[in-house]
Formats: structure tokens, sequence, C-alpha cells
């Protein structure tokens, strides 16, 4: 059994709809957001993905957030740079950034993108062959957001608003602190440790050297820290996949058990050619989560926890899984909720109420 002791609890959610109804799915995955501020979450993340049902544009999602929540941190967790310009996405984080009262998170990622040649022209204006997709995009995003004035002293901008000089606007103080690399290759964790990048580690990894995903994480942690070279702290966050059945109805309990069933066999050996390791799912009574969880050595060396929710629940069994782990899980592993208003409330009935009267 490993110390374990958590100081920021968050959750991801893939912010799945129905073909015919993105609204109706965005909406409930705002109301999301809302639920986890009301049950004392730090922070609500959101998967961005291109091409799916989902959150394609997480920016534009979290600036909605931002106007519908006023503590919790928001994430994007990973945005691909491959897909991106770096200097309008600059633009719209800082525009989300100054929106929130500074409380965006951004997780990125390298490489070229995964459907880059099903999008040809709809996405490339050159070869992509002459395209740079290395950490140097993430690293030109970072400047971008840095406030660095462009051009000498005496280059300016003129417009009917005045005579300005340039920089990427509006500038986010601070947010170049709070930008993370999702990373799961010992290249890839050493690159983000060496460039003073947050870390976000999952569910997912790399096995170098080791068929045990626990073994690969604790090496990979300890390569991060290695090659840290910033004055401030880094911050490291965990990603498991975290389902309690005590909240939940004996049909929805036997989904939840069909769903860890189904995806049961991937985590005995490593997948692929690049030798892929899947965490294994945790999903059982909160009794028996915790027992894992204060098992797994990579918990006990980090003090962010990061639930990720299933893709294509309903919204009532996201509910419930927020506030199963809120209740029963998170506080045996050493978490309480910052809000003092959040932590008097007593049971999972109670918590909702609270974002319930604040749509009002």
């Amino acid at each position: 059994m490993c110390a374990v002791r958590i100081d920021h609890l968050a959750f991801l959610t893939p912010g799945n709809y129905p073909d015919d109804a993105p609204l109706a799915g965005f909406e409930r995955t705002l109301d999301l957001f809302g639920v986890g501020e009301a049950l004392g979450y730090d922070s609500a993340w959101v998967r961005q993905r291109h091409l799916e049902r989902a959150v394609s544009s997480a920016a534009t999602f979290l600036a909605a957030a931002s106007q519908r929540t006023t503590r919790i941190g928001l994430g994007a967790a990973v945005i691909q740079m491959g897909y991106e310009n770096p200097f309008r996405l600059a633009e719209d984080l800082a525009t989300v950034d100054v929106l929130s009262h500074g409380r965006l998170n951004i997780g990125l990622s390298a490489g070229a993108p995964a459907h880059g040649i099903l999008l040809g022209e709809r996405l490339f204006d050159a070869n992509p062959e002459l395209i740079d997709f290395s950490h140097a995009r993430v690293e030109r995003l970072r400047r971008n957001l840095a406030g660095e004035w462009l051009g000498d002293e005496d280059s300016f901008v003129e417009s009917a608003a005045g005579r300005v000089r340039p920089r990427v606007s509006p500038f986010a103080p601070g947010l170049t602190d709070r930008l993370w690399y999702g990373a799961g290759s010992q290249r890839s964790i050493e690159w983000a440790g060496r460039h003073g990048f947050n870390l976000l580690i999952g569910n997912i990894t790399t096995g170098e050297g080791t068929d045990d995903y626990r073994d690969a994480q604790v090496k990979q942690l300890d390569l991060f820290r290695a090659h840290w070279r910033e004055t401030r702290t880094p911050r490291i966050a965990l990603g498991r996949v975290i389902v309690p059945t005590d909240g939940a109805d004996a049909r929805t309990r036997q989904r939840y058990r069909e769903f860890a069933a189904a995806r049961h066999a991937r985590t005995l050996t490593p997948q692929g050619e690049r030798r892929t390791l899947f965490v294994p799912d945790l999903v059982g009574s909160a009794d028996e989560i915790v027992a894992r969880l204060l098992d797994d050595p990579v918990l006990g060396q980090v003090s962010e926890l990061r639930l990720e929710l299933p893709y294509d629940l309903p919204f009532e069994n996201y509910q419930q899984i927020l506030e199963d782990v809120v209740t029963r899980v998170a506080p045996e592993l050493g978490w309480r909720p910052a809000d003092a208003q959040v932590s008097q409330l007593t049971t999972p009935a109670e918590l909702p109420v609270r974002y319930a009267q604040a749509r009002r």
C-alpha cells in the first residue's frame, strides 16, 4: 500500500453527442461542468477530438464553460498541435483564459495529425511533408502566449483604435505556466520535463523495457523530474478510468461491468509494434476502487488525480460517477474540497442542488 495524498481532483469528459443533436450534447456537457463545480472538483477537462461526435474545438467550448462556472479550473486534454495554427490558437486560448479569470489549463501533444491524409487540402495549405509537426510547434504556441512584443521598439500597428505596439493579444499572464504535455513515452516525457511543461499521464502508456504499466509510469516520472529545469515546482496529473457502482442501480451496474469486461483483454499484454500498455479500468464498489488506488505506486508519486469518464454514457450516469467519487473515493485518498460551502454538505443528494440554484 502506498502513501497517497491527493490535493487536486479533476475529471475529464469526452463530450460526446448524438450525430443529429450536437447542441443537446454540448449543453449536457456544460451542465456536467457545473455539477462538477458544485461537487467541489478542482478542475473539469474536456477531450478535443476531430472527425468524431465530440468537442472538436476545446477553446470554443471552454469559453462557454467559463460563463457557466465561477471557480472550477477548465482544461483541454489534449489539443493535437498538428491540426493547429500556433498563432491563431494562442489568440483563442488567451481569450478564454481572460474570460475565465485565469482558470484555463491546456494539454498539448505534438506530431502529424492522425487524419491528415484523409483531410488532405481541407487541412493543409502546403505539402505536409514540408510542415514541421515536431515539438517545436508546441514551443511556438507557448512563445505566442508569452506576451512578447513583435518586431523592434519602432514597430507599431495602426488602426482605427489608434497606434499600438503589436503582440499576440490578449495577453493572459500566467497561462504559459498552465500548459501541459500529454506524454506516454520516455522520449516525450524527457522533452516535457526539459522544456518546462506540466505533465499529463493517463491510462495508456508505452512499455519500454517492461510489460507492467506501473513500472513504466514510475520510471517515466523519475525521468521527468530528473530533466525538470524550471524554478517553479512541476505539476503532474495522473488519469485513471474510475467508475464506482455504489450509487448506480442494478441495470447500470451491469452495464459498467460489461464496459470493463470488453476492455480487459487489451490490458493483459503490450499491444502493437509500439508496445502500448493499457491500464485496467477501476470499476466496482468505492471500497474496491480505493484499495486498488492505494496499491498503485504511480498514484503515490503525484498529488493530482484526473477521473477519466467513459464515452457515451447518459448524463445521469456521469453525475452518479462524479458524486460517488467525490463522496466515497476521494476522501479516502486525502482529498478535501477547497470550497468550504461544498465541504459542509454531507450527502450526494445535497451536492447538485447548489448548481441547480446557480442556474436559476
